[in-house]
């Protein structure tokens, strides 16, 4: 589980983080903890709502990832002996 996290959260490296990746995680946390908890405590919950937070949060992540494929955006990775 925490090989996966590693993977998810940092760049091409797998050892530095990326702001950008959990900025996406955080958010998705957030909004999935907040639908359960309106959910949980009997509340009304908009489901057009959940989905567009989910579509931004999901196109923020998309944006990062496009953005990592730039040329230098990320350190080059030393090669493999």
């Amino acid at each position: 589980m925490n090989e996966i996290m590693t993977h998810l959260l940092t760049g091409k490296d797998n050892k530095t983080h990326d702001i950008a990746r959990w900025a996406w995680m955080l958010g998705f946390l957030l909004v999935g903890i907040s639908a359960i908890y309106l959910i949980y405590a009997g509340k009304e919950i908009s489901l057009t709502e959940l989905a567009g937070a989910l579509g931004i949060i999901s196109g923020s992540g998309a944006a990062s990832v496009a953005g990592k494929q730039l040329s230098g955006a990320e350190p080059n990775v030393p090669p493999s002996n």
